[in-house]
């Protein structure tokens, strides 16, 4: 008897969205707004309590606090202002946690502080030193040969189903054509590309190394549902199932 493969597909939620609860069922780990973009401990409540009935993973899904750009640009702020709250936006998604009987399971970082702390050493190292004033021993989803994955002792290498990349193995910008990938077949193309062969094809279509250990979907996508299904259905004909809790 074939034995399964295994994925875990993750998914930015509890950000405002209209379709978490459908999303829920079609991955294993979620990253839940803490307060810095979006959230309150409600929302955070809400989103963990679904994941909890479909064994679905939770983390943290912390960031510069800025809810007028929804945590998508680089913000001029001290570094003090950035841990207080930081520690403000961990503290209470564990709170939360802890009261809901759930464990967390890693911190993910959101928009421009996820870019960002991949690319300066200051940032990734701040990161690091609120994780370790709270006591948090939590794996950080991060990108392949990023600042914040060599400073985090328990990295987990994070690749993108439904964004391009460019050449060097960063995310082409938002700003750009064809930054996103809005097609479920383009998007299970990648995915399929990545998880079979540890690499992905570039905006150039230069192909590069890229093995990760967890896949995202972005929530907010206008084809996040679509997407999420489409690839649901692609891995069981694949026998690779997702790697959810229990």
């Amino acid at each position: 008897m074939d034995v399964k493969k295994r994925i875990d597909i993750n998914c930015d939620l509890g950000e405002g969205m209209p379709n978490d609860a459908e999303l829920m069922p079609l991955i294993s780990s979620c990253n839940i707004a803490c307060g810095g973009h979006f959230g309150t401990k409600e929302t955070m409540r809400s989103a963990i309590q679904l994941a909890k009935l479909h064994k679905v993973k939770v983390g943290a899904h912390p960031s510069y606090p800025d809810r007028e750009n929804f945590g998508r640009k680089s913000m001029n702020i001290s570094s003090d202002e950035l841990a207080s709250s930081l520690r403000k936006q961990l503290s209470d998604f564990i709170s939360v946690c802890h009261e809901e009987q759930v464990e967390p399971n890693h911190i993910k970082l959101h928009g421009a502080l996820y870019n960002d702390s991949a690319k300066d050493i200051s940032l990734a190292h701040l990161v690091v030193e609120v994780m370790g004033q709270l006591q948090l021993s939590l794996p950080i989803y991060a990108p392949l040969n990023s600042m914040l994955a060599g400073v985090a002792s328990e990295p987990i290498i994070e690749a993108f189903i439904d964004r391009r990349y460019n050449e060097n193995g960063s995310l082409v910008s938002r700003s750009e054509k064809n930054a996103l990938i809005e097609d479920p077949t383009q998007a299970w193309d990648q995915l399929k590309q990545l998880y079979l062969t540890d690499s992905v094809t570039a905006l150039n279509d230069k192909v590069i190394q890229l093995a990760a250990e967890t896949y995202c979907i972005h929530g907010d996508a206008k084809n996040a549902l679509e997407i999420a299904r489409f690839i649901y259905l692609k891995l069981e004909a694949f026998n690779i199932a997702l790697d959810k809790n229990g």
